[in-house]
């Protein structure tokens, strides 16, 4: 015989023959364990170290099948073994070791015909659902290689249809044969279209973002819904089916980069499994009857599914694995085989695992939650066209897509915009032929319909929509001359909107402010000690941070989240992958997104009367300051200071206009400039297009003002002075300034004049989310569905238990102007008595715009001495007005800085000094002066209770601060994604090492330096804007904090009175509800799915289709004020 590789008790690495194995003594007989696989996983370090601590069992030895053998010999010359681990890999001849098994029939480990099936993900599949464990929705597309074109595929823009069954993007592609790893993921349109390539890790990859759409056209394939995990895979490792352990790594589909640790390993960290996931680990061993088993959770939706079963798999580098894994196997093996081999042995009663709760010392407070609301950035000028139409061809299409239903369509699916395009050629062909026929449609509007349609050359919901609305009596007559023309009968209006595409720069604010935004977290410890924002890296990274990302449907709006996710997260490439897997779409119950076509009752006066005033041909009188400013607000009076007279303020200002497009005309008449490329692709002949459309329209037949195209009219100048500057146009700063201090008064008061009106129309917009905000910081107290660390197999993290919740909602400006008003006017605190709230109140009153990129920030924090849950949970509330406008600079509201409430500089530790001069120096962009700072002195807040890292010296400290450029674009001279953040931060560890100071010995001009401003230089040059010219990329204003000492039940009882306040009102002023409907906020098809878990239990299937077609379902029906015990039937 060939010479095997025996490990016994005695001597673990010595060569003897099979013969000598046989001949021992009857009682004494050792139980032999065989191990026939590959060499390269045979001998790999995991099962070394494994097969070391199984023949430490003084009955088993361990004989490894050379590879030689398995390959050349035949299986009667195999070495014997009672107990057989035998698997599956590639070269592996899994027929033989079937033939040795019924030759020799040992004790199985892992069954070996069942190893065929897990080679075929069809077959993994249909075991799956045999045995009632969730998977995602899937179909399998059998291709005849000979034929590949016969079969049951149909494919459209943005989806497949697989045997009739339709997947809509975004999906994913499985080859069938399971060592095929080449998964592919595509992505819808609207997130910009595309598809990620995974693959076996190549180095630091596991996936590339390809621009192909079109699915592969041969071979075989499953397909199967894509399921939003919030960016993690979990692999769980079972061995039999009482034991497994889990383990979360990033996601290969988010950006396609491995992490890896400083030995090159991939970053994993263990996990705890919910009671449900445990069961789901114990049917997979069983049904597949692998003792040792991998297979990959997808955990999304509160729900865990199963989507691959890899078979025999071991966990790496986990040595408290290693001896539970050999502890089981050994066991097992004994329990077996002990009795007919005489062995005297009993199953040790051990006491299970402990589970280790984690304490935190000292009176540190814990950051336990931060949720932001956040304006989206820089965006391209909205603009929008009205059209009453009459066609039946229209009539049709608003029937086809089920506008009937409620009376009102939103068309933006490439397919329904290419329908609305094909009625307006074929009208506008026909009125060409025929002047005198019936088509009653303008010919203007039908050629503007067409033009902005064709726009781009292709079509993405990104870019433009639709709307439909049925009126019964046609358009209302809008002066008397129209009378006789205007037809009775019923009528369609159309809205066409594009433009508001987020921009290039708008991309680089939200990923320079996600960057920034990681630097309100606690530092972090090892690696990224002492460097801002590293912290939550480390927290992320080691999956103790619960991230969840909102966004409204709107393309700029989610485009925002998903760079701010890039930022925050340190991600690389492309947007779209982030978009599909990091954020939610929340556009389900009202969350983020408002009708802006259904105004309340109170908006609709609050409007007429804002026109009726500024109509006015005279001086502002003290009586119209009254009226349109009862508030007093400095900004509004500012403005009114600005305008004087309204109806002339307005004259100008369409002067100013009417000069700007004949200086447009004449550019466009010079050779030289017609072909002139403006920023994001304009050209000189749709800036004309957006300028006229303004002239024709600001100013109406009578001669009077539509006060309402002042917000367009200064978002366009806004938008041109910052991108276009370079034109050179003459008076557009005048116009900025004019249009400006227009949009300063009617902006805000469209939001409502008096208090109580502000409070109505904000309370209208904001309580689904109100509500969802107290859900929130309520949900922080332990939460099942999150990804918990395993506290005994969690090395270097001191606090495995403990999370930091982050909510964010990306909106637009109206949820933004609402959420504020009702903080300024809820009652939260009574100015007269809280100093605190009366400063920010009066620094709320003097910002006079909430720009792009606007955030509104709330943080909880948790003082674990503190017993009372009043004193326990402590909240801050902070407020940026977002990016800098053109001419900011001299006319800055004053706040009074970030200040989270903190100790006293000779407090605490070295780490808490140092993360305190970060928290300190990163937001505010004065200088520091220490008198600015708090005067309340509190406890030390920390994040997630870390062992202080004591190298961390002062001088580090001041290097964060000296070393801005990792968080400034500008100073690095490219886009800082940070990919190599470990590593920088690693070489500057060690190239500046000092000898640690004492925390009195730090310079004192550590305090009194200018602090680092956080974000890349006002107006800095930046390479993502790649071809499209140095666009200008303003910076944003720092973080000013509003309150750093509520308490958790002040702010929840705010909250509740809030939404309880506003539910009778609400439910009075929306127009047009179904009086069903008036349970807040939750759709018709929510709404149908409540109904009916009154009247059935419908089966498990029915709620996890349910699960996986509303992401975050529970999440929001909650926030819809629906019952537990509802959402759990």
């Amino acid at each position: 015989y060939p010479l095997l590789i025996v490990l016994s008790n005695g001597d673990k690495n010595h060569e003897q023959s099979d013969e000598l194995k046989v001949c021992s003594s009857p009682p004494e007989r050792q139980i032999v364990v065989g191990i026939c696989a590959m060499m390269k996983k045979s001998k790999s370090k995991p099962m070394t170290q494994i097969l070391e601590r199984l023949c430490k069992f003084d009955y088993i030895n361990v004989v490894i099948f050379p590879e030689e053998v398995i390959l050349e010999e035949p299986v009667e010359k195999w070495p014997l073994c009672d107990c057989l681990i035998s698997f599956h890999s590639k070269g592996f001849p899994l027929d033989k070791a079937v033939e040795y098994a019924k030759l020799r029939n040992p004790l199985l480990i892992n069954d070996l015909n069942m190893q065929y099936y897990i080679q075929d993900r069809r077959e993994v599949y249909r075991i799956l659902r045999e045995e009632g464990i969730d998977l995602p929705r899937y179909a399998v597309l059998n291709r005849d290689p000979d034929n590949p074109e016969e079969c049951n595929l149909v494919e459209g823009e943005d989806h497949v249809e697989v045997n009739g069954e339709v997947f809509p993007k975004p999906f994913v592609e499985k080859p069938v044969c399971a060592e095929d790893h080449n998964v592919y993921i595509y992505y819808p349109t609207s997130a910009g279209g595309g598809s990620q390539r995974l693959f076996r890790k190549i180095g630091s990859r596991s996936s590339v973002y390809s621009p192909e759409s079109s699915v592969r056209k041969t071979g075989s394939y499953i397909y199967e819904e894509f399921m939003p995990t919030d960016g993690t895979d979990v692999k769980v490792y079972t061995v039999g089916p009482d034991y497994a352990h889990a383990e979360a790594r990033k996601s290969p589909a988010l950006d396609g980069k491995v992490e890896r640790d400083s030995e090159g390993k991939e970053i994993r960290y263990p996990v705890m499994l919910t009671s449900m996931e445990k069961l789901v680990a114990r049917k997979v061993c069983l049904a597949f009857k692998q003792t040792v088993c991998g297979f990959d959770l997808l955990r999304a939706n509160g729900h865990s599914f199963v989507c691959d079963v890899n078979g025999f798999s071991f966990v790496k580098n986990s040595m408290k694995y290693y001896d539970d894994c050999a502890k089981v196997l050994g066991n097992m093996v004994m329990r077996e085989l002990a009795p007919q081999f005489h062995i005297p042995w009993s199953i040790p009663m051990e006491a299970e695992d402990i589970p280790i709760v984690p304490t935190t010392s000292g009176t540190m407070m814990e950051l336990r939650c931060v949720i932001a609301i956040i304006r989206h950035g820089d965006r391209t000028p909205k603009q929008k066209m009205k059209m009453e139409v009459r066609h039946p061809l229209f009539f049709e299409l608003f029937d086809k897509y089920g506008g009937y239903k409620s009376g009102k369509l939103k068309l933006k699916k490439p397919k329904q915009l290419q329908e609305v395009l094909d009625i307006a050629r074929l009208l506008l062909v026909e009125l060409g032929q025929h002047t005198d026929c019936e088509i009653e449609e303008k010919k203007s509007k039908l050629e503007q319909l067409k033009t902005v349609l064709e726009m781009y050359g292709h079509f993405s919901g990104i870019n433009r929509k639709v709307q439909l609305t049925y009126l019964r009596n046609g358009q209302p007559k809008a002066s008397s001359e129209e009378e006789d023309s205007k037809k009775d009968g019923p009528s369609l209006l159309l809205v066409l909107k594009w433009g508001g595409e987020l921009t290039p720069a708008g991309r680089v604010q939200a990923e320079e402010l996600g960057r920034a935004f990681r630097c309100m977290y606690p530092g972090g410890q090892g690696d990224y000690a002492g460097f801002p924002g590293c912290g939550l890296l480390r927290l992320h990274s080691t999956y103790r941070h619960d991230l969840k990302i909102y966004a409204s449907d709107e393309g700029r709006v989610q485009m925002t989240a998903a760079a701010f996710a890039k930022g925050l997260l340190a991600l690389e490439g492309e947007l779209t992958p982030i978009l599909v897997q990091m954020v939610k779409s929340a556009n389900m119950n009202g969350l983020l997104d408002s009708d802006s076509d259904s105004l309340t009752d109170c908006q609709q006066k609050v409007k007429a009367r804002l026109h009726e005033i500024m109509q006015k041909d005279q001086e502002l009188t003290q009586d119209d300051y009254q009226k349109l400013a009862p508030t007093g607000s400095p900004s509004l009076v500012n403005s009114m200071k600005v305008i004087e007279n309204p109806v002339k303020t307005c004259d100008k200002v369409y002067g100013l206009i009417q000069s700007l497009t004949s200086q447009i005309r004449k550019r466009l008449e010079d050779p030289k400039s017609a072909d002139l490329q403006l920023y994001h692709s304009e050209t000189l002949e749709l800036m004309l297009q957006r300028w006229s459309k303004l002239e024709r329209d600001f100013r109406t037949k009578n001669g009077r003002y539509d006060i309402s195209k002042i917000p367009d009219i200064y978002d366009c100048i806004k938008y041109d002075s910052q991108h276009n500057a370079s034109l050179g146009l003459e008076d557009t700063l005048e116009l900025f300034r004019l249009s400006r201090a227009l949009a300063d008064i009617v902006i805000p008061q469209e939001y409502g004049i008096s208090k109580a009106e502000k409070l109505d129309i904000a309370q209208a917009y904001c309580v689904p989310l109100m509500k969802k905000i107290q859900l929130d910081l309520q949900r922080t107290h332990e939460d099942e569905a999150v990804n918990k660390l395993h506290p005994l197999y969690s090395r270097g993290v001191m606090s495995p238990g403990r999370h930091v919740r982050t909510r964010l909602y990306f909106t637009s400006e109206s949820h933004v102007h609402s959420l504020l008003s009702i903080f300024r006017y809820g009652g939260l605190l009574d100015e007269e008595k809280d100093w605190q709230w009366k400063q920010a109140m009066d620094y709320l009153s003097a910002v006079s715009e909430l720009n792009y990129m606007t955030q509104i920030v709330i943080m909880l924090y948790e003082d674990n001495d503190k017993p009372s849950s009043e004193e326990r949970f402590h909240v801050e509330l902070h407020f940026s007005p977002g990016v800098k406008g053109c001419e900011d600079e001299e006319n800055v509201p004053l706040g009074y800085g970030f200040r989270p409430a903190s100790s006293e500089p000779n407090q605490g530790s070295l780490e808490d000094l140092s993360q305190d001069q970060v928290d300190q120096a990163l937001p505010v962009s004065e200088p520091i002066n220490i008198q600015r700072r708090s005067p309340m002195i509190r406890n030390r807040k920390t994040g997630s209770m870390e062992v202080p890292d004591l190298s961390v010296s002062g001088a580090d400290v001041m290097l964060c601060s000296l070393c801005s450029g990792l968080f400034s674009a500008s100073a690095l001279g490219v886009s800082c994604s940070a990919p190599n953040l470990r590593d920088y931060v690693r070489t500057h560890h060690h190239h500046h090492r000092k000898p640690p100071l004492s925390p009195g010995s730090l310079p004192i001009g550590l305090f009194s330096m200018p602090a680092v401003k956080r974000f890349s230089v006002s107006f800095a040059r930046h390479p993502t804007n790649g071809f499209e010219g140095c666009s200008m990329v303003p910076s944003i204003y720092p973080l000013e904090t509003l309150h750093n000492s509520l308490s958790l039940k002040q702010v929840d009882e705010f909250l509740n009175n809030v939404c309880e306040s506003s539910s009778e009102a609400h439910a009075k002023t929306m127009k047009g509800r179904p009086a069903d409907e008036s349970a807040p906020y939750v759709n018709k098809k929510h709404w149908a799915a409540i109904k009916a878990t009154r009247t059935f239990l419908p089966s498990p299937n029915i709620i996890l289709h349910y699960h996986q077609e509303h992401h975050s379902y529970l999440d929001d029906l909650s926030s819809a004020g629906v019952e537990p015990a509802q959402q759990s039937s």
